[in-house]
């Protein structure tokens, strides 16, 4: 089967086809893979779903929204922030929960030529206040709870217009309501974007105490669109040859899903929403995750895609309504975000249903996916996270960047249309992880025989929680920030739903007394909850370090106890 994939990749990618493969310059690099087919912005693909008419498109609760209705608002808050004073290349931040708004606000930003500012939900208002001095947008658009973070902090950031959604309160003076966007009336926008012109901001952990703005690009998000449409398309092609599908007279059915994930991040926004939007999918808004409601919704609205963190599907198959709720409709039940372990593959193989496991590894870095697998393919290698997208050149290297040869191990880079522009008002950071075009992922990995990527390691110092990163250095520069702390180190703790959670060894200046829950509070004022060690060791002795001095984590991971900690 693996010949008929190969055959159906290169069919697919050659000269006329709808995935013509070419080879651009980009940003100084030379002989960048990229589609050579694919429309020129974001703004080009949102135009593109307007023929999808009276079709649902964002459901929520009891509300929904088709595309025709979608396509209208979308114009209205454009031309409502254009007589606002948002121009072309100008930032506008959007911070809410899943809501339906979230959608419509981050089209009409990008119909306009300005740059979506994706804030993450969980910030609390001191790593909202960077967030928002680091990126200077001209308006907010946030909901209730954001509101009210942000009012904390309004004073240094007098400047930005504020919209607020879904707020019943009397909103403060000089807030809007999104009531007063959508009633602007509806202009088309007809800005030339460049393809390399900035179309969001994605905030990353930071490796230096700091989260970074990730640059994607329009040239990017799209090529990552057709990357997630490529793959399905090659893979379900390829498993057509092996074993023909028998012919139904069943009428199509519209494609659906959840947005389970954050859609500050790529997996639910670049990876499912933009993926569900061209195909004039539906998509399935919840207020917070609930396996219980998720299968609900499953049955009533007929989803045929969820893409979660792998933890969510495998919530679901254990949950007890599972067995009495009508989830025949999937076809793909997997995750991106973190990696779906090979128990979960044989789980969803077995029991699914109608569902095929699939997974997809990628990062901000590359607006979405690197590689992804599904159905056979990922049964037959459940440890692997599939085939590079085509727009891709992979290398493993060594220590030294030397590319080690196929099979050995080595630290994964990529280079391709996909990889960033780069990190916001972080020139030295940009030339840190991007050199000629070749981003370095801090995955330590390998390519088989068959082309198939499997990643054994993580060289960036990082937890990986629920597909939230956690970057170690920024939860270790808020502890030793405590004066009472005099040493700590950070790493992650195996964890059986999240995949791992965030732990932490602390050595305490002589004399001090303080304990695990009194740390967790003070924490509670600069990280966002899923950064606090949910596992501390207050240790009697100085942590081990190396003879350069820097401190032995996979030492402490091995020998530290979960029942021994606080």
């Amino acid at each position: 089967m693996y010949q008929e994939l190969r055959d159906t990749w290169d069919e697919l990618t050659q000269p006329g086809q709808m995935f013509e493969l070419t080879t651009i310059s980009i940003r100084g690099a030379d002989d960048v893979k990229a589609f050579a087919n694919i429309p020129g912005s974001l703004r080009d693909v949102w135009e593109m779903t307007a023929g999808h008419g009276q079709a649902d498109y964002l459901v929520y609760e009891d509300e929904r929204w088709t595309y025709e209705e979608a396509h209208q608002q979308v114009q209205s808050i454009a031309a409502w922030l254009t007589a606002n004073g948002v121009q072309q290349h100008d930032r506008v931040a959007i911070a809410m929960r899943n809501y339906p708004e979230w959608m419509l606000a981050y089209w009409a930003v990008i119909s306009m030529g300005a740059v979506a500012v994706g804030m993450n939900a969980w910030w609390v208002p001191e790593e909202m206040d960077y967030g928002l001095a680091d990126s200077a947008p001209k308006a907010l658009i946030c909901d209730k709870e954001r509101l009210q973070r942000f009012s904390e902090i309004a004073a240094n950031h007098p400047d930005i217009k504020v919209v607020a959604v879904r707020c019943e309160d009397e909103l403060p003076a000089g807030v809007v309501s999104w009531s007063e966007l959508i009633s602007a009336d509806p202009v088309k926008q007809t800005v030339e974007i460049d393809p390399d012109d900035d179309a969001c901001v994605f905030y990353t952990s930071g490796t230096t105490g700091r989260p970074k703005g990730a640059q994607l690009t329009h040239r990017g998000c799209v090529t990552n669109l057709f990357a997630v449409v490529f793959a399905n398309m090659a893979q379900s092609m390829a498993a057509a040859k092996v074993s023909p599908p028998v012919e139904t007279d069943e009428a199509p059915v519209q494609q659906a899903a959840i947005i389970a994930t954050p859609l500050f991040h790529v997996t639910a926004n670049n990876c499912l929403a933009q993926a569900l939007t061209l195909a004039g999918g539906k998509l399935l808004h919840m207020y917070k995750w609930d396996a219980g409601e998720a299968l609900r919704i499953i049955e009533a609205e007929k989803i045929t895609t969820f893409t979660g963190v792998p933890v969510m599907s495998r919530e679901m198959m254990n949950h007890p309504d599972y067995q009495h709720r009508d989830t025949s409709s999937l076809k793909s039940l997997g995750g991106g975000g973190a990696p779906v372990q090979p128990d979960l593959v044989d789980k969803i193989d077995k029991n699914g249903g109608n569902a095929a496991p699939s997974q997809g590894y990628g990062m901000t870095e590359v607006c979405g996916i690197i590689s992804a697998v599904g159905g056979a393919y990922f049964v037959d290698k459940p440890k692997s996270a599939g085939l590079v997208m085509p727009t891709f050149d992979i290398k493993c290297v060594d220590e030294d960047g030397k590319e080690v040869p196929l099979g050995e191990r080595g630290e994964v880079c990529v280079k391709g249309a996909q990889v960033i522009k780069g990190y916001l008002n972080r020139p030295e950071a940009t030339a840190e992880a991007i050199v000629d075009g070749w981003l370095a992922t801090g995955d330590i990995g390998y390519l088989d025989d068959d082309g198939f990527l499997y990643l054994v390691d993580r060289a960036k110092d990082m937890v990986l929680r629920g597909g939230e990163n956690v970057y170690c250095s920024e939860v270790e520069t808020v502890l030793f920030s405590h004066d009472d702390v005099a040493e700590c180190a950070v790493f992650s703790v195996p964890d059986d739903r999240l995949g791992e959670e965030v732990g932490a060894a602390i050595y305490l200046t002589a004399g001090k007394s303080l304990t695990a829950e009194e740390l967790r509070e003070f924490c509670k004022v600069h990280l966002s909850a899923y950064k606090i060690p949910r596992y501390i060791w207050m240790m009697d002795e100085q942590l081990p370090r190396n003879a350069s001095g820097k401190f032995l984590k996979k030492e402490l991971q091995k020998e530290l106890l979960v029942v021994d900690a606080s």
